[in-house]
């Protein structure tokens, strides 16, 4: 079977696909039957109405299992979903500064980093600087420092300011636990 990227995903023989003479055999609950010629153990499946799924194809002979086989790949296809829904994913939000920023504008984007930090997103300040503004870079880094002392309370700083060209980049993270906490409120609140 071709995945859909185009790399190839080994499904396991079913039935007329194992292709040995003998087989260790494995009923559905778990219980080892024991060896067994193959078209004996294909018949015993069919009396059961289960499928024959090679669960170890190294091993000497092959192990294969009787169960449901469509209802084996959906239980896969089920756990696969989850495992993929509670994945962490990170997100890097960005917000931008310049050196003379008014101070409601400051305001407005200092909530702004508060709520993707909330939110639990990373969040890249940046310090924007044009012109004559290059020969201060102590004032961009004195209003990236002022925004960090006023969102301590929702996150850590990953970067430091740093300044790169024309931008100074500072990236915060969310405190973890504060993070989890406001996701399982807002989830609590939905139910």
């Amino acid at each position: 079977m071709r995945y859909p990227g185009g790399t190839l995903i080994a499904e396991p023989r079913v039935n007329d696909r194992i292709r040995v003479k003998r087989v260790r055999l494995i009923a559905p609950d778990g219980a080892q039957i024991g060896e067994k010629d193959i078209d004996e153990a294909r018949w015993l499946a069919a009396q059961l109405g289960l499928d024959l799924v090679e669960v170890a194809a190294d091993a000497r002979p092959p192990v294969v299992r009787m169960m449901d086989y469509g209802k084996f790949k959906y239980d896969q296809s089920v756990k696969a979903r989850e495992a993929r829904k509670n994945q962490t994913r990170t997100v890097i939000k960005e917000v931008q500064f310049r050196p003379k920023i008014g101070t409601s504008d400051f305001d407005v984007k200092r909530k702004r980093v508060v709520k993707f930090l909330r939110q639990g997103d990373k969040v890249k300040c940046t310090m924007r600087f044009r012109g004559r503004e290059m020969a201060h870079p102590e004032l961009g880094r004195d209003i990236l420092k002022r925004l960090f002392d006023e969102v301590s309370d929702y996150g850590e700083i990953e970067t430091m300011p740093k300044l790169e060209g024309r931008n100074m980049t500072m990236v915060l993270v969310p405190i973890r636990n504060i993070a989890t906490e406001l996701l399982e409120d807002d989830n609590t609140d939905e139910d």
